[in-house]
Parts: structure tokens; C-alpha cells; sequence
């Protein structure tokens, strides 16, 4: 019913119906989703590492997908917590009663090598150029493809406006069992002071638990540039677990730099990172959270329009692919600009120390609001109820973000 990917050298032979290019979270989940609802279509799936998915864990609500779309998850093997989850800020701690789930790149990379024919995953293998008719490898080799899709990493642009959110997260396998049930989203009442060379910046730990004994401890923080200092978090990381008890070995890592994206023009944006008849999906997209980075609940739902697409007009061209999918970009980004307004309140309005008390704000509110936003949802009501009240930021400041166009983005390569 398939055929191998081609042989190196091997020029222009039978097209593959789509070539995907990026094997992480928006490219294997599109790659899942034609193979289940697209019978007999023949896709290639390109990853230039070793694994699929890289080396993350993906986190979400569960009210961020819709209950129709959430069977895509299934087959993955999740952490779960259906109690809720807790909140700890300098004035206020609660629990919220929303599930949570989360998704370890191992597990992402294993479930996908069991389900898609093993002629469909191609990893270690760079793509040195797509266009409309194809991918040409770094070793000359040519796959052609009557649909491309896009889903390598989100490049920065200076048509964006924004800051980073910086982590690096430790999975512990402690000596004696934890005693967490829940996981802690978000614990602020750590210090607000970043790595020197970020600065003053919101900050907090994020916990999981994942077993009896084992627990994901993360130290993430807001901040202008795009700069880790991995040393500096490691230690923190360290001291947080030491402070709560949880003595034993660190059994995993994970660090990473996203954009939290506050303006700029979308368009140009998008020409930097297009290519003609080439479908963009994923964060290179534009298909994140504007404030949140959150990706997953926004790959569910375009892997499974473009099956559904693909799967409905068997005919459509490279083309309209695009096509389609970057009306799906300019739609999210209109759909999102509450959020990038937000951002801006975080990164303009509120001093660097006191960014923890836009946040502290927020999770006063009612926990159906709080789910909403997430999911990037979020009602007129919501919005309004957000920014009233006793306001979290100084007026003329908050005025001032409400029309400004944001910070520039930092361009350098995340350090």
C-alpha cells in the first residue's frame, strides 16, 4: 500500500500525497492524525533528530481541547491528575478543581513509533530545502510531495513584539514518597529575582508528581531576553526540592526559552518564514498562546482540520493547503489579541518585581475564567472581569501598553 521513502539521490519519483517536515509536537501530531483518519495516505513524516518531539514535556488543561477533538490523545500514555491543582502566591493560595494532564516527550516519541508504519518516519534526517513539489535533504537526496507542511521551530522575527518565558525543569526520584497529590502550577512566593542578565522578572515554580516518589520540579520565569543561565536554575531547582523534603536523584532535564508574543505585525511575520505552497503549522506558525507559549491544545486542532481537510477533498493541492492553513494563522491571531494585550500589561505596565501581582489578580478570579483563558477562550465578560477591579498595574502605565505596539522581540539566538 507504501512505498519506502526514496534512496539517496533518488530525483522527483512517485510524489508522496504530504511531506511534513518537523517531527515535534505539531508535525507528529498531524503525521497521527492523517494515518488515522486519512486511509491509505501516503505521508513522510522528516525529523532531524533522533527521537520525535525532542526533549519537553507538554502540559494542558483539560478543558483546553474540546471533548470531540480528545481523542487524538488516545494512545499516549499521560500523567494525569483529575483533583485539580493548586496556586501559592505571596497573598493568596487555592486549589481549583480543573484536571490537569501532561505528555513527556519519551512517551510521545514511543506511542508514534508503535502506531505509524515505520516507512513513514524519517529521523535523522535534515531538510535542507522545501518547496511547493517537495523536500531535498541535506545529503541531495529528493522526496517528492504533492502537499509540503512546515512545523520546524518557531523563529524569532523582528515584525514581533514580546519577551521570553525562560525554564529549566528536574524530574527527582525521591527516597521516600512525596506526598503531593496535586500539582502546583504555579508557586510564586519564591523570589522575583531573575538570573543576572534577565534582571527583575515574574517568576515561580511549577511541580508535578509524577508517581509516589517521583516529582517534576520546574523554575520558570518572564523576562525581556531570551537568556538562560542554566547553572543559576539548577541550583534553584535544587534548593526548592531540598526546602520541601525531596532528597534522591535527578533522573531527567529539560530547559527551554519561548516567545511570549505581545504585538507586531503578523504578516511580515509570516513572509520571513513562508514559502510558496508550503502549508505552516505549528509555533512557526503562529499557533501558540500569545501569553501562556501553550502549543499542544492548538496542534490537536489543526492536525486534525488538515485530516479532515485531506480527508474531504482527497484532490486539494499543495496551494490551498497553505492556503488553508495560514487562514487558520491570521484567524488565531485576530482570535488571540486579548492575550497579546495582556502580555503587554506584563511586560510594560507592571514593574519587573511586581509582575507577580498581574498574576496574583488573575487567580482570584473564578476557576470557569480561569479554564477559559487557557484554552484561549476566554468571553467579553471574562475579559472584562479580568481588568476590573483594583487594578494590579498603575493606571498611566496600563493606558500606555493598551496602545503601544510592544517591545521589539528580541532576535538573538536564546542563550
Amino acid at each position: 500500500m507504501v512505498d519506502s521513502p526514496p534512496t539517496p539521490g533518488a530525483r522527483d519519483a512517485d510524489p508522496q500525497d504530504v511531506v511534513i517536515v518537523g517531527g515535534g509536537l505539531a508535525g507528529g501530531l498531524i503525521a497521527l492524525a492523517l494515518h488515522r483518519q486519512v486511509p491509505g495516505s501516503r505521508f513522510v513524516l522528516i525529523e532531524a533528530g533522533r527521537t520525535l518531539g525532542g526533549h519537553h514535556r507538554w502540559s494542558w488543561f483539560e478543558t483546553d481541547i474540546r471533548p470531540g477533538a480528545r481523542a487524538l490523545m488516545a494512545g499516549f500514555t499521560l500523567n494525569g491528575w483529575d483533583e485539580g491543582y493548586d496556586i501559592a502566591f505571596p497573598g493568596l493560595a487555592r486549589t481549583l478543581p480543573t484536571a490537569y494532564r501532561s505528555l513527556a516527550s519519551a512517551e510521545f516519541h514511543r506511542a508514534l513509533m508503535d502506531e505509524l508504519p515505520a516507512e513513514r518516519v524519517m529521523l535523522e534526517t535534515k531538510a535542507e530545502a522545501l518547496d511547493a513539489g517537495g523536500v531535498t535533504l541535506a545529503d541531495g537526496t529528493r522526496i517528492a510531495a504533492r502537499r509540503v507542511i512546515d512545523c520546524r521551530p518557531f523563529k524569532p522575527s523582528e515584525a514581533l513584539a514580546g519577551g521570553w518565558q525562560v525554564f529549566l525543569g528536574q524530574h527527582f526520584r525521591c527516597d521516600k514518597p512525596h506526598g503531593l497529590t496535586r500539582p502546583v502550577i504555579m508557586d510564586a512566593e519564591v523570589d522575583q529575582v531573575a538570573p543576572h542578565g534577565n534582571g527583575e522578572a515574574y517568576r515561580f515554580v511549577y511541580v508535578l508528581p509524577l508517581s509516589q516518589d517521583e516529582v517534576f520540579v520546574e523554575d520558570t520565569y518572564y523576562a525581556d531576553q531570551p537568556k538562560m543561565d542554566a547553572g543559576v536554575l539548577k541550583g534553584r531547582v535544587a534548593a526548592y526540592a531540598k526546602a520541601h523534603g525531596w532528597t534522591g536523584e535527578v533522573i531527567d532535564q529539560e530547559a527551554g526559552i519561548l516567545p511570549v508574543i505581545s504585538g507586531g505585525d503578523f504578516d511580515a511575520a509570516l513572509a520571513e518564514v513562508s514559502i510558496p505552497g508550503v502549508a505552516l503549522a505549528g509555533a512557526r506558525g503562529g499557533f501558540s498562546h500569545p501569553l501562556t507559549s501553550y502549543t499542544l491544545p492548538f496542534a490537536v486542532e489543526n492536525a486534525l482540520a488538515i485530516a479532515r481537510l485531506l480527508a474531504r477533498r482527497p484532490d486539494v493541492t499543495g496551494q490551498e493547503l497553505a492556503a488553508f492553513c495560514r487562514r487558520r494563522a491570521k484567524r488565531h491571531w485576530r482570535s488571540t489579541a486579548y492575550y497579546r494585550m495582556l502580555s503587554r500589561m506584563l511586560f510594560e505596565a507592571a514593574e519587573p518585581g511586581k509582575r507577580v501581582v498581574v498574576f496574583e489578580h488573575f487567580y482570584a478570579l473564578r476557576g470557569a475564567l480561569v479554564e477559559r483563558f487557557y484554552a484561549g477562550r476566554s468571553t467579553w465578560p471574562d475579559r472584562l472581569r479580568i481588568l476590573t477591579g483594583k487594578p494590579p498595574v498603575a493606571i498611566p502605565r496600563a493606558i500606555r501598553a493598551l496602545f503601544s505596539s510592544g517591545k521589539p522581540l528580541n532576535t538573538e539566538t536564546p542563550a
